[in-house]
């Protein structure tokens, strides 16, 4: 498979459909340790004049420990046809065992950053900003259903470059 760079608003694809309904992986390396989940919380956009995309990681994951001790990061978007593998990223830990070797998915470097060989994109993020979510913030009370008491962290991360699967 070969990767082109292109720009992030090159992407036709909506980004709700991407992350909502595709899903996306997002993927860390620390201390020699590679680990990849699904997200399907999240969103591409523009913030501080750079464009980013901005995860939802809950303190318990795995890949929370890694996002903590590295700036860099991937997420990588698939055309729908990978949700089997997704679902195993999204249900079991990296701490249990290697998700790439579990579900046949293959981890490669793009500018020295972790990311997906068969994902249709990779986009390569540096960790800018980060908040915990705090339910005084929740207006719509029934945004709490969604949590028990382990809320997520938002990681923002800017887009540094982008590769398409061609």
């Amino acid at each position: 498979m070969a990767f082109k760079e292109i720009n992030i608003r090159d992407i036709k694809q909506s980004a709700v459909k991407l992350i909502s309904d595709d899903w996306a992986l997002v993927t860390a390396t620390a201390d020699g340790v590679t680990n990849t989940m699904t997200v399907s919380w999240g969103g591409i956009g523009e913030l501080w004049g750079k464009d980013v995309v901005f995860i939802f990681i809950r303190p318990q994951r795995y890949t929370y420990e890694l996002l903590e001790k590295t700036d860099m990061f991937s997420m990588s978007f698939f055309d729908g046809g990978y949700k089997k593998e997704l679902g195993y990223c999204g249900k079991n830990s990296g701490r249990n065992g290697d998700k790439f070797e579990a579900t046949g998915l293959k981890a490669i470097e793009l500018e020295g950053v972790a990311a997906v060989e068969q994902a249709k994109y990779n986009v390569i993020c540096k960790k800018i900003a980060f908040q915990d979510m705090d339910p005084k913030g929740f207006i719509d009370e029934s945004i709490e259903n969604n949590y028990n008491g382990d809320y997520h962290r938002i990681y923002i991360g800017e887009i540094v470059k982008v590769f398409e699967n061609e």
